[in-house]
């Protein structure tokens, strides 16, 4: 589903079957509730929350979605990321199942502490 280019988040969104539509919107919405101050924008083909540069990623496909918060985030909540397929950076969540909602809004309050934290020491 993200072979596509798209100019916004919001075509992206328009390109979607309801189902994996659905998910992605409850996604986004989690995401920005952890998140206010974050920008949205393409990046990578897929639909990116930027503060202080990329945030979080995440995509619908064929059979999951993908939701993408750094290596750092995998590793932080390894045990309970446990009954998700995993890679080093990424999450995939069967369109099957429901989405780990709670843990997504936690995993993205991690990454703005991070972000925050990497601006200081750069400063």
């Amino acid at each position: 589903m993200t072979m596509k280019q798209f100019s916004s988040v919001d075509e992206y969104f328009a390109s979607l079957p309801e189902g994996p539509k659905r998910l992605m919107e409850e996604m986004r919405q989690a995401i920005r509730q952890a998140a206010p101050e974050a920008g949205e924008k393409i990046s990578y083909g897929m639909p990116t929350f930027t503060f202080h540069g990329n945030l979080v990623h995440y995509a619908a496909y064929k059979h999951h979605i993908g939701f993408y918060p750094t290596p750092s985030a995998i590793e932080a909540f390894r045990q309970e990321l446990a009954p998700y397929e995993l890679s080093k950076g990424t999450v995939r969540v069967a369109l099957d199942r429901p989405l780990p909602l709670d843990l997504i809004r936690r995993m993205v309050e991690f990454r703005v502490n991070e972000q925050l934290e990497r601006r200081k020491t750069r400063r």
